[in-house]
């Protein structure tokens, strides 16, 4: 389906919205490469949901706020957008960088989501393995790094990605320094915090996950009071992309619908 676009103004700045669908509002954050237009998990959501993706601020069509720093702060942005909507019962889909803004979310709101879908969540740090540093490698290969099947890779970006689209994705990486660098893509208070959350969360992983490993998922399980972790076979970092009818369902299953 075509989704609508439309451009909300918080805080002082044009956040670029996409819409589609009918029945129960649900939003996707997305990760820190941007979103790269409608995916086709989407169109799978929009059967049953009124799916709104908006670009976070500094990312894509939303204008840059110079003065955030930190994840919290584009999370409170986010708290200030959802009030102005108004919407009820909303159902959260965070991908990656997008999950760890969806728990920064819920620590400060307990009642901001009816339920809450965190996809290879950044925010978590892991004791036995690491992050995958962007700024070490490309961005090409980071973004390469996120898929398992390099096949899905080219049918998004193709094998040589438009110089529009590797500046977007440099523009996107700039924002990302400034406020998940210090540290990389992690909260120091998460593992505490996250605690007090009582939304009904699932957690899932691609068991190819080659950015963000398995134990993130799995300290998030463990600190999140009733959480579940599900895992997709055969997906990578950006499991959408690789697997999106696998992931829909997960997320339709969990979240009822209309």
């Amino acid at each position: 389906m075509t989704a609508s676009e439309s451009f909300v103004e918080v805080a002082g700045g044009k956040i670029q919205m996409l819409k589609g669908g009918t029945g129960r509002p649900l939003f996707i954050l997305h990760h820190d490469i941007g979103n790269p237009g409608w995916l086709p998990f989407y169109d799978e959501l929009t059967r049953d949901f009124t799916v709104h993706v908006p670009s976070h601020p500094g990312f894509g069509k939303s204008d840059r706020p110079e003065w955030m720093r930190n994840v919290r702060d584009l999370a409170l942005v986010y708290q200030w957008l959802l009030a102005d909507l108004k919407l009820d019962s909303i159902v959260v889909v965070g991908l990656g960088f997008g999950g760890w803004i969806a728990a920064e979310i819920a620590m400060m709101c307990r009642h901001a989501f009816a339920r809450m879908v965190l996809v290879n969540s950044m925010g978590m740090l892991p004791q036995r393995g690491e992050i995958l540093d962007q700024f070490l490698i490309n961005t090409i290969d980071y973004s390469r790094s996120g898929f398992h099947n390099q096949e899905k890779y080219v049918e998004l970006y193709t094998a040589e990605p438009t110089l529009d689209q590797l500046e977007q994705w440099e523009i996107n990486r700039e924002m990302t320094s400034r406020i998940a660098y210090k540290p990389y893509m992690y909260d120091q208070a998460m593992p505490r915090l996250i605690r007090g959350v009582r939304t009904p969360t699932l957690i899932v992983w691609g068991t190819e996950n080659r950015i963000v490993p398995l134990e993130c998922g799995e300290l998030y399980r463990d600190a999140i009071v009733g959480a579940r972790l599900e895992t997709i076979p055969g997906a990578s970092h950006f499991a959408e992309v690789e697997k999106p009818a696998e992931l829909a369902k997960l997320v339709r299953d969990f979240a009822g619908g209309r």
